[in-house]
């Protein structure tokens, strides 16, 4: 299917056109430039558009059933909530499975989620390192990760040359930005399972021991709302 997907995060800003005015002021003008382009910049990454901040504690997590970056399959993300819903999906997407798909469903029917979305960009991709850190460390959660916007020959690369042993979708018309309100890189959303959200989502990528820290507090609170790991 054919989407006009929303755009996707901001990781930047375009550069001005710095143009030298003057032999005596040029030299300024072009400093100034420079100081401001930085300071958009700074601005623009750590400053969500439209006070999007991911989807809020207590909401459920969006549904979507993804291509695997390494699945070979074509195609656009499914984000339907019921049958027929014409671009969405043709069917439900929790109901769309498979071993060429990385179904966000099935990943928080097994247990609490750790899910990024990132651009295959930049530092951003870096956050997939810290998660396959962590997956050996807590093996009852589900880590997945998807690249927005992204291309399968350069995704594909990407978890191939990481060793990535958890699941990497393609969103390659960008509809996860719009439903899980995305405007920083990487985004990391935490759920219980079942498929809550359990607390606010990280908008950059943090220490990997404050990251290991909101796992350790997400596995906490889903023991509390009675989840039991399977090697408990």
């Amino acid at each position: 299917m054919s989407r006009s997907g929303p755009p996707g995060p901001s990781t930047g800003a375009d550069s001005p056109d710095a143009r030298i005015v003057g032999a005596r002021y040029g030299r300024y003008v072009v400093i100034i430039a420079v100081i401001a382009l930085v300071a958009i910049t700074v601005n623009t990454a750590l400053t969500p558009p439209n006070g999007a901040r991911g989807i809020a504690p207590g909401d459920p997590v969006p549904p979507f059933a993804a291509p695997l970056a390494l699945g070979g399959l074509p195609g656009d993300v499914n984000v339907a909530t019921r049958p027929e819903q014409g671009q969405a999906g043709r069917r439900p997407a929790c109901t769309v499975r498979g071993p060429r798909i990385l179904n966000v469903c099935q990943l928080y029917e097994q247990g609490p989620l750790v899910l990024a979305l990132f651009v295959d960009g930049g530092s951003c991709p870096a956050i997939l390192d810290d998660l396959q850190a962590l997956a050996t460390s807590f093996p009852d959660v589900r880590f997945a990760a998807v690249a927005i916007r992204g291309e399968a020959a350069g995704v594909g690369r990407l978890v191939r040359a990481h060793r990535l042993r958890f699941p990497v979708g393609l969103d390659r018309d960008g509809i996860l930005a719009g439903l899980y309100k995305l405007s920083t890189c990487p985004q990391v959303t935490f759920a219980y399972p079942g498929g809550v959200v359990q607390s606010a989502a990280l908008l950059s990528r943090p220490p990997l021991a404050t990251l290991r820290a909101r796992v350790a507090e997400l596995i906490a609170a889903a023991r509390a709302r009675g989840w039991k790991p399977r090697r408990a």
